[in-house]
């Protein structure tokens, strides 16, 4: 996992956060939940995969009680297209990030 130094947030809470994001694709890899982590930015399989870590994370944080946000304003379009093109993708999505959570 790859995370910029705790510095290098204005609060601290978002590098946990952010961990918390990443620890979410981390759960994808083939040897433990297996999702397809191939897509390239700005496609639906890329959107559907930044949409469970980010739903993994809000669980994290939850559990924490940690207030979750959504920091990644550029994937709101990318989830919204793949929201409409599939109307179960967000459960699929929330599924997934349970079991990732």
């Amino acid at each position: 996992i790859q995370v910029p130094p705790q510095p290098a947030f204005f609060h601290q809470i978002d590098y946990y956060r952010t961990c918390f994001h990443e620890l979410g694709h981390w759960t994808g890899h083939p040897t433990r939940l297996a999702r397809d982590l191939s897509g390239s930015f700005g496609s639906n399989t890329y959107a559907r995969e930044e949409l469970v870590a980010e739903i993994a994370s809000a669980f994290i944080c939850s559990s924490l009680g940690i207030e979750p946000t959504v920091r990644h304003a550029d994937y709101i379009g990318s989830w919204l297209t793949v929201l409409r093109e599939d109307n179960r993708a967000i459960f699929r999505a929330a599924s997934h990030a349970s079991k990732a959570a």
